[in-house]
């Protein structure tokens, strides 16, 4: 599959992704472990090489990188090996050990890394995947006000076009999404939000499901891969948006449909990055309905179907507000009708 960010081939369908999965991060027999402490300086300014396997402990990759940004003057001598930043690694799922990582497999997100050593550790370090310049806020939505553009991360160098794995009762899905534009949401043990979606749709599943606030649509293709025959996503901001409509594509080989049609490819949906009326951004033919939209979804009633009765999740961002969060949901039945959840 072509890459919507740097259109080589850095994605791949599910199957063949998690085809990868049972020995992807497993060492060989030759491959070394070299425990490092995160907390202090890196004892002497060495690293050693990838096996033969193509494999290197992942410290090891972070005792590389050190190296360099001291070189580079970004980091000093006396600086915690944990100052080289924080590893996003491809594809991510929830881990018991430390993974040994082969090329490609790690997007790094640093405040420490200028544009030049970024484009230095990309080319020197093969395990690297791309180099994200992180702020001191979150990317992408996270307040109801939709009248100002969120802001993102910068990507200094490579691709930031990474993937998590979710395991359903049906078997595992992948979500792809470009990591400095969206928020980063760890797999978690337990995946407590995927096993929300598993008992609100049941066992045979509900006709109708709402993804309202979807992100990257991991709970509205959990239901998709769940056999619900209806499945409408939607979120405010575009890259959400148009990674909900490609990882329908990624996914497809698990769905009951037969192409996905995609209105609006990431470059054209920069040109409105937040909307408030719901624009549909793809949809798929087959035994399953799936649409999804990019708008503000208390405006998302305007094209749902009226006595559908639906299943809706409500991901909102803040779940902090108890009081609010009862009131969406009061407005949401009061217009939608159905059964709403916030998992």
């Amino acid at each position: 599959m072509k890459c919507p960010v740097c259109e080589m081939d850095c994605v791949e369908s599910a199957k063949d992704l998690l085809a990868t999965l049972p020995t992807v991060f497993l060492p060989c027999a030759d491959c070394s472990i070299r425990t490092l402490d995160k907390r202090s300086p890196l004892p002497t300014l060495e690293y050693a090489q990838p096996c033969s396997c193509g494999k290197r402990f992942i410290d090891e990759v972070f005792a590389h990188m050190y190296v360099i940004m001291v070189e580079e003057g970004d980091l000093k001598q006396t600086d915690p090996l944990i100052a080289v930043g924080s590893p996003l690694v491809h594809p991510g799922f929830a881990m018991d050990r430390p993974p040994f990582l082969p090329e490609k497999s790690l997007v790094l997100l640093t405040t420490r890394a200028t544009k030049k050593t970024a484009e230095r550790l990309f080319l020197e370090v093969p395990e690297l995947r791309g180099v994200i310049k992180k702020g001191d806020f979150i990317p992408g939505i996270t307040s109801p006000d939709l009248r100002s553009v969120p802001k993102v991360y910068e990507l200094l160098a490579g691709c930031d076009v990474r993937a998590d794995v979710f395991p359903l009762r049906t078997g595992p899905m992948v979500m792809y999404k470009q990591q400095s534009l969206i928020h980063i949401e760890f797999p978690r043990h337990g995946y407590p939000k995927i096993r929300a979606v598993e008992e609100h749709v049941g066992k045979p599943p509900v006709n109708y499901f709402i993804d309202a606030c979807s992100g990257v649509g991991t709970l509205g293709l959990a239901a998709a891969c769940l056999g619900v025959p209806h499945i409408v996503m939607n979120d405010a901001w575009y890259a959400s948006a148009f990674w909900s409509a490609f990882n329908l594509e990624v996914n497809r080989g698990y769905l009951k449909i037969g192409r996905v049609k995609i209105f609006e490819q990431l470059q054209d949906m920069q040109k409105h990055p937040v909307t408030r009326d719901p624009i549909k951004i793809a949809e798929t033919a087959g035994d399953q309905v799936i649409e999804v939209y990019q708008g503000d979804f208390h405006q998302l009633f305007s094209i749902i179907l009226p006595m559908s009765n639906p299943v809706s999740a409500l991901d909102i961002f803040d779940k902090k507000n108890l009081t609010s969060l009862e009131q969406v949901k009061r407005e949401w039945l009061d217009k939608v009708g159905g059964e709403v959840f916030i998992p």
